[in-house]
């Protein structure tokens, strides 16, 4: 029988993993994590509500489970070293997109975490590394080093992966220098839509699921919400109703909604933007940094596509009314949104059409927590929110690291099997 046939080129340029022995490493590692959940809980919990630290965790599983049939669809190259920013939100579940699922194609991944949740990650590392595969986990370094300290090890990397505002992305992109493979992703509003077809007990499920969760602390809450007109009052009445007998505990009882928060500049920076909107307030409206916490909060704003909020990481529902979905279009149109477009969801409102709001990626009927897949390109097209370095600039696209990595490429056929 002939051999399979791989352009010569590509034979002596390109070293490829063993997708065989990720296929074993993958599954073992996302079978270990559930045998083992209840000790990934207890860690996970430090910084998230049991019901969130539960969710992230199922994601995690399905992630590693996922590996296989992702790195069989793009086919990385073998990488020396891949280095990562971890966010400050869902540890285990970017502990896995970009530290376990890369380990399988390289032979070292660096993870920095934030400095305010530094001792979590460790503890949460510690756990992972006494749990899962050692052939696995010891391509797996987590360092404390500073952005400065951090800035030669990321150089010297064939990818980098970076959370954090445009500023903090530049002045990465900047100190890394031109030759690693850089992918930024940042803040964005993540705008949710209900529309006239949507019935006001479903809107307000979906509303209180994609605002509350790890009580609003997570970087896919949306921090605005259009309501058509015909269901702003069922849906501000049935709202208020909701938030007056929430769960309030602490993060490891199973059935707690609100908690106290963990990101202080984000209880400072909601407390100015209440004090900003404190005449559109309907119930709520209290933010103590002193306490770290946050009332949940409603408020609905004037109908204009004027309101651009920042990110606030709080229980905090800004409701803009509409009548007509243009105004909608012209908001997401602003250059400000533009750069920070990643989803955008759309219940009930049929004129709202196409694949994309803006630059974020349009998902009808549903929200972006139900959508978010690991294995799969995460965002939309705004380049502050995701973006790929090209030529010194961001480009913005849904991004994947193994994809990017087969991407950049200039000869990318796999070997065929």
């Amino acid at each position: 029988m002939n051999q399979p046939f791989m352009p010569v080129l590509e034979s002596f340029t390109r070293n490829w993993p063993d997708f065989e022995a990720a296929h074993g490493r993958a599954a073992a590692a996302a079978c270990a994590l559930l045998q083992h959940g209840d000790a990934l809980l207890s860690v996970l919990t430090r910084v998230a509500t049991h019901r969130s630290a539960r969710d992230e965790l199922l994601r995690a599983v399905a992630t590693l489970a996922g590996a296989p049939r992702e790195l069989a669809r793009h086919e990385p190259p073998q990488h020396t070293r891949i280095s990562a920013f971890l966010p400050p939100h869902n540890l285990l579940y970017a502990y896995v997109v970009h530290g376990l699922v890369p380990a399988l194609y390289a032979d070292e991944v660096v993870l920095r975490p934030t400095e305010r949740t530094q001792h979590t990650a460790n503890a949460l590392h510690k756990a992972l590394t006494r749990h899962l595969d050692p052939a696995l986990t010891e391509h797996v370094q987590l360092t404390d080093a500073t952005p400065q300290q951090f800035a030669p090890v990321c150089a010297e990397s064939d990818a980098v992966v970076f959370w954090g505002v445009p500023e903090d992305a530049h002045a990465a992109m900047a100190a890394i220098g031109e030759r690693p493979l850089f992918l930024a992703l940042g803040p964005a509003p993540d705008p949710l839509v209900v529309g006239p077809r949507t019935e006001p007990a479903a809107a307000c499920r979906a509303v209180l699921r994609a605002r509350l969760h790890n009580s609003g602390q997570d970087r896919l809450c949306p921090d605005v919400i259009f309501v058509h007109r015909l269901r702003l009052d069922a849906l501000v009445e049935r709202l208020r109703a909701e938030l007056s007998v929430l769960t309030v505990g602490v993060r490891t009882w199973p059935d707690t909604v609100l908690t106290s928060m963990i990101y202080s500049d984000a209880v400072e920076r909601t407390a100015r933007f209440l004090e900003e909107h404190r005449d559109h307030v309907v119930t709520g409206g209290t933010a103590d940094p002193d306490r770290m916490l946050v009332e949940p909060t409603l408020l609905v704003l004037p109908e204009s596509p004027g309101f651009h909020p920042p990110e606030l990481l709080t229980p905090v529902f800004c409701l803009v009314p509409y009548d007509d979905p243009a105004l909608i279009r012209e908001w997401a149109r602003d250059p400000l949104e533009l750069e920070r477009g990643r989803y955008a969801s759309v219940l009930g409102e049929p004129r709202l059409t196409g694949e994309t709001l803006g630059t974020a990626a349009l998902l009808r009927n549903t929200t972006a927590h139900d959508v978010e897949d690991g294995n799969r390109p995460f965002g939309g097209f705004g380049a502050h929110a995701g973006g790929v370095r090209h030529g010194g600039r961001l480009i913005g696209r849904p991004l994947l690291l193994s994809q990017e990595a087969s991407l950049r490429r200039p000869v990318i056929t796999g070997p065929l099997r």
